[in-house]
């Protein structure tokens, strides 16, 4: 049995701690003075903050001035980490007793259509749990599109879900996504209103019918512009269907490599990936159980980071650092 007295500890990394011993991993070992597996496990369960919200990047590397917070109380039992195999896409970022936290790559649906495909993030999920124990499952919360990469939430009891879908229904997770769009949006920030309807071939479109729609909000802020593209941070106030692609299909800045969406537009030579530009950055929710806040990050996917270096600021961008 472990102590079940909590940790709290801070420090500010300062010049004196060089470069390479700045690792969160490290540091967090070095304060708590424990297993290197529980100091993963406390990063993991949220008890770790850098720069006053929850890192659960343990190979992260901090900067000269960055705070790093811990509240942690050990568990009375050794609780199990996340587990990645290697045989299967889907990456297990964070898990407890209620709930786990993925990260879904893009060629994965989030469950089957009635096509009734036999591999998707939630079986691949199921799978991985019941390995270790036959009786765990995981239930759906919410969804990425096929072709959308990024953190989704899972619950281990379908009241656990009902709690979360709930949370989802009252707008209080953070979403944060990143977006790349044809074409140079001009307005630095922006928000798109509507009510989202299906049609006979389930394409979404906006309608003033609010008896047939349903009211889909998204806010966004321009990143960068480029010659013929524009990198866009994206939240979410409500979460429908294909909602973010719709928005910006419909302003005329469809998402690269959206074949839904945006048809007529010749394939994006800097986008070649078979996917959708469109990443889940990040996700704030209230666990289920306990009613703590938690926030989760992902990694940019390697298509970003390619098509990101691959491009040049536009000429919108120049202008406006040339008024400043």
């Amino acid at each position: 049995m472990m102590s079940d007295k909590a940790i709290r500890k801070t420090l500010q990394i300062s010049s004196q701690i060089p470069p390479p011993a700045r690792r969160l991993e490290a540091l967090v070992q070095q304060l708590l003075q424990l297993p290197r597996q529980q100091c993963m496990h406390a990063i993991r369960d949220g008890a770790v903050k850098v720069n006053r919200r929850v890192d659960t990047r343990g190979a992260r590397f901090l900067e000269e001035g960055d705070w790093i917070e811990i509240d942690y109380t050990p568990p009375p039992v050794k609780v199990k980490g996340p587990v990645a195999d290697k045989r299967l896409p889907v990456e297990i970022v964070y898990e407890d007793e209620a709930i786990v936290i993925v990260h879904k790559p893009p060629a994965l649906l989030t469950v089957p259509t009635a096509m009734r495909e036999s591999r998707t993030v939630i079986s691949d999920l199921n799978r991985m749990l019941q390995r270790r124990h036959p009786a765990e499952e995981a239930f759906v919360v919410h969804r990425l599109d096929r072709g959308v990469s990024g953190i989704l939430v899972f619950a281990k009891s379908v009241e656990l879900a009902e709690r979360m879908r709930d949370q989802f229904a009252a707008r209080k997770p953070k979403r944060q996504y990143h977006a790349l769009v044809y074409g140079v949006i001009e307005k630095d920030r922006g928000t798109f209103d509507s009510f989202l309807a299906t049609d006979e071939h389930l394409n979404r479109f906006s309608t003033d019918d609010e008896e047939t729609g349903q009211h889909a909000i998204t806010h966004y802020r321009v990143l960068q512009r480029y010659e013929d593209a524009t990198h866009v941070e994206v939240w979410l106030e409500t979460g429908r269907r294909n909602q973010i692609r719709v928005h910006f299909a419909e302003a005329g800045h469809p998402l690269l490599g959206d074949e839904r969406y945006a048809r007529d537009r010749e394939p994006h030579k800097h986008w070649p990936a078979r996917r959708i530009a469109l990443h889940a950055l990040t996700l704030g929710i209230d666990h289920p159980v306990t009613g703590k806040a938690m926030f989760f990050e992902s990694r940019l996917p390697v298509e970003f980071d390619a098509f990101l270096k691959s491009q040049s600021p536009g000429e919108a961008n120049r202008s406006k650092k040339r008024k400043r």
